[in-house]
C-alpha cells in the first residue's frame, strides 16, 4: 500500500501553510496563491472545516472595501497546533511547575535571549522588516504591512501558544522586547493565545500614510 499523501491532503497541506503564512484570508486569496479556482479551493476548505483545522470569520469593518464582505477563513487552536509547537504542552506543564514567581524570570530571561539573538535588528535600516525576518526564522511566520502613522507587525505562527495562553507573561515580556529591539514603545493589539487569528503589535512611525 502506498504511504504517499494524496493529491487532495498535499493541496490542503499548502492551504493551511497558506493561512499559516498570511493569516485570515478569503478562498479568493488562497485560489490566486494556489492557482486553483475559487470553487476547487472551497472544496478542500469545507473539508478542512469539516474536520475543525480552520474555522471562518467575518472582517472587521475597516478591513472592508465595498459591497459585501466577504468571508474570512483562519486557522482554529488546532491549525495551529500542526505547526512547529511540538514542545508546548512540555513547556506549559514545566511552567506550572515551576510557580508564578519563577515564570516571571523565565518571561524576561526568555526575552533577554530574544534580544540578543536579534541584536542586529537594533542596526538594521528598515528595523521592522528585519525584525520579521528573524521572527520567521524562529518559526512565528511574521510579516509587516503600514497601517495608518505606523506599521503592524504580525506573527502568524505562535511556538508557545498554550503555554502563553495561561501564562501571559511570556507575551508581556516578549512585547517588551520588541519594542526595545525597534527603539520605540510599542503595542500589543491581539494574540493568538487570547483566540486572535495572529499575534498583532503596532509599530509607531510618525508618518501618516495615505
Amino acid at each position: 500500500m502506498s504511504t504517499l499523501p494524496s493529491v487532495d491532503g498535499r493541496t490542503r497541506d499548502r492551504v493551511r501553510t497558506l493561512l499559516l503564512d498570511l493569516g485570515p484570508s478569503t478562498a479568493a486569496t488562497l485560489a490566486e496563491r494556489t492557482g486553483l479556482t475559487v470553487a476547487a479551493v472551497r472544496r478542500h476548505l469545507d473539508a478542512l472545516l469539516a474536520d475543525g483545522t480552520i474555522t471562518t470569520r467575518t472582517p472587521r469593518l475597516r478591513e472592508v472595501k465595498r459591497g459585501r464582505p466577504a468571508r474570512l477563513y483562519a486557522l482554529t487552536e488546532a491549525g495551529h497546533a500542526a505547526g512547529p509547537s511540538a514542545y508546548d504542552d512540555l513547556a506549559t506543564s514545566a511552567l506550572r511547575f515551576m510557580g508564578t514567581d519563577a515564570v516571571e524570570v523565565f518571561a524576561q530571561t526568555r526575552a533577554a535571549d530574544l534580544e540578543a539573538r536579534y541584536a542586529e535588528v537594533a542596526g538594521a535600516e528598515d528595523r521592522p522588516a528585519a525584525l520579521a525576518e528573524a521572527l520567521s526564522k524562529d518559526g512565528y511566520a511574521a510579516t509587516t504591512h503600514e497601517q495608518g502613522s505606523g506599521i503592524q507587525l504580525c506573527q502568524h505562527h505562535c511556538p508557545v501558544q498554550h503555554a502563553a495562553t495561561e501564562f501571559p507573561q511570556l507575551c508581556d515580556a516578549e512585547t517588551a522586547a520588541l519594542g526595545r529591539l525597534l527603539g520605540v514603545h510599542v503595542q500589543r493589539l491581539a494574540t493568538i493565545a487570547h483566540g486572535d487569528g495572529v499575534c498583532t503589535t503596532f509599530i509607531p512611525t510618525g508618518r501618516p500614510t495615505s
